[in-house]
Order: structure tokens, then sequence, then C-alpha cells
């Protein structure tokens, strides 16, 4: 297979983990164009690719003969982006949330399917060997029945975090706080986990400490799915550092969890062991980010070249987005939501 001519677009924290991938995969990739709104981000990203092209839009790139598209801006940029590069004929690889309304989602599931491009999301931690062997063992029934599930997150960001952005604690632009940039990852695992559709969302949310932005810094929420698991959340980010995640899914016959990125198994009859994480990838920026970006990102170029169906594509990126819209909705109207629900925008926590 020829290299692949690839697009970064969106150049802030989380374009340095995008850098060592290319870098890594070199012998693979060629970084054509990188694209950010600030010329001189762009120009350090590209210090690393000094073949590459560079540009303060986007839309410069779409008719030069890009396979993928790399998108990693402010979240309410996500679908304008996406959209217009799949109709140019784009395969795209989105961070995280693809979008911050359903209607933007579904409709880039729908061009993605019309265009016959492949759309990915990226949602790494589902790459990490033990959520992956975990997955294996409750579709194995391992569990049994799944009974109960329950994610906890408790996570630092400081004033300045929200202060230094331009886009950060909107609802316009971030599309919310905690639940949509710091817990969505956990959310995501464990409805993944789980496998199963949802029946209602009930939750809460408030902003207790960050007084500057409007969005919420905790929430807690039950998820009810149709076969019975009921999953209990709980996110914030006003804690005095980033704790170690911790999820935990309850079946008939036992207990299985992740504490960050290491499993746990304990089954009845049977002594507790742990699955640790061998990492074989990257580990850039803060521990939670982990080391599989690069697992995933292989796996959707592996995709584009071989024409095969995305691992985690549109319709999987949606399932964690509509938990936490359904959080939002249900918090703000005080009322258990059945799902599927109205999406509604967020202006302000009532």
């Amino acid at each position: 297979m020829s290299k692949l001519k690839v697009a970064m677009v969106g150049c802030g924290r989380i374009s340095r983990m995008y850098k060592q991938v290319f870098e890594r995969l070199s012998d693979d990739v060629e970084v054509a164009w990188v694209v950010d709104i600030k010329k001189e981000r762009a120009e350090a990203f590209a210090e690393s690719f000094p073949n590459c092209k560079i540009t303060t839009d986007y839309r410069d790139c779409l008719d030069q003969g890009i396979d993928v598209m790399h998108i990693a801006t402010p979240h309410n940029m996500h679908p304008i982006i996406a959209i217009d590069a799949m109709k140019h004929g784009i395969n795209v690889l989105t961070e995280k949330p693809m979008a911050i309304t359903l209607k933007d989602a579904d409709e880039m599931i729908r061009v993605a399917d019309k265009q016959g491009v492949k759309l990915g999301v990226i949602f790494q931690t589902r790459y990490v060997k033990g959520c992956m062997e975990l997955k294996k063992l409750i579709e194995d029934g391992k569990l049994g029945k799944l009974l109960s599930a329950r994610s906890y997150l408790s996570w630092s960001r400081p004033d300045e975090y929200y202060s230094k952005s331009d886009w950060k604690g909107t609802w316009d632009k971030e599309g919310g706080g905690v639940l949509i940039d710091q817990a969505i990852h956990s959310i995501d695992r464990v409805q993944w986990l789980i496998g199963d559709e949802i029946e209602w969302i009930e939750g809460t949310m408030g902003n207790r400490y960050h007084h500057i932005v409007k969005v919420e810094d905790v929430a807690e929420a039950f998820v009810k799915f149709k076969e019975g698991c009921l999953y209990h959340l709980y996110a914030c980010n006003c804690y005095s550092y980033d704790a170690p995640i911790e999820i935990e899914i309850v079946g008939e016959k036992g207990r299985v969890g992740l504490l960050q990125d290491m499993a746990w198994v304990q089954l009845d009859g049977e002594e507790r062991y742990e699955i640790k994480d061998g990492y074989d990838g990257l580990a850039v920026g803060p521990s939670y980010w982990g080391s599989s970006h690069i697992t995933q990102v292989k796996d959707f170029y592996k995709s584009v070249g071989e024409d095969l169906p995305v691992t985690i594509d549109g319709i999987e990126g949606r399932r964690a987005l509509e938990i936490i819209k359904g959080i939002y909705i249900s918090a703000n109207k005080r009322e258990r939501l059945p799902v599927p629900f109205k999406d509604e925008q967020i202006t302000a926590i009532k």
C-alpha cells in the first residue's frame, strides 16, 4: 500500500500525540498539510515534517489529494470540517466528541455513508489491552446477566484551564464541561462494555467551583439499559489532582473493572486477577491519554487502505454523545428522559 497523505487540522494541546504518531508511522504516512487558525502553531507542528504545506484555512487542502483528515479543533468545528472534507471524498478521523449536537452527529454519519468514505471517532481508551479483554469476557457470558455498573472520575481543571482558552468551558463551542470533555471516555468505555441500547437517562449537574464559566464542573446520572443493567456515573473536575478513573461492572457471576488502564476480574469461585496494559504504542502527555492513540490511528488507516469497516465509526462515536446530551437535557428539565429523545441546545445550567 502506498503512503497515505494526511492533513492535521488543529494544532492545540492534543496535537503532541499526533506528531509522535505520525513520526512513528512515517513509513506509511505522509503529512501533507498542517492547518491551524494560529499560523505559528501550524509552523511549530510542521517542523517535524519539512515537506508539508501550512495553512490557516482547512479549505485550502480539500482538493489536494488528501486521503485522511485528522480533526483536533474546538468541538463545534468537528462536524463543519468533517462534512466539508467528506463531501470532497476525504476520509475523516475526528477527536471526540464527534459533534456537540446529535443532529450534527447524524448528518456526519449520513454524509459518510452517501459519499462512501470512512468516518472514525477517537475513543482510544477502548483499545487498552485490559479493556479489550474485559469486552471479550463479557461477550463470552463469563459475567452472566449484567446487573449494574459505575464510573467515577475526579480530576483537576484550574480556572486557568478555562481563562487561557477562547472555547473551553462554553456551551456553544465546547458543548459543555466535565461530561463532554473529561468524562466522555469513561462513559464511552462503560456503554461499549455493556453493549446494550439505552432505555432512559436521569441526571443532575452543577457548577460548584469554576464560576468563571457557565458549564458544569460536576455531574451524576443513572443510565438504564434495556436488558436491565443500571449504570451510575459521577464526574467532577474540581478535585486536587487527576485521580485514576474507576470503572466497575457487576454481573450475576462476578465483577470486573478498570483502574485507569489496569483491568481486574473477580469471577465467583475464582481468585481476583489483574490485566496490565502492555502499552504497545505511545505515552505522550498526561497519563490518562494512555498510549492507544497510535493503535486506533493504525486501525483506521487499515480500514482506509483495505476498505474495511471502521471499528469506531460515526454510529459508535454517537453513543457516548447521546448519553451526555441526555444527562444535560434531563438535568435541565429535572426529569427522567426516555431514549430516544429530542436534542436541545443547552445554554446555561438551570
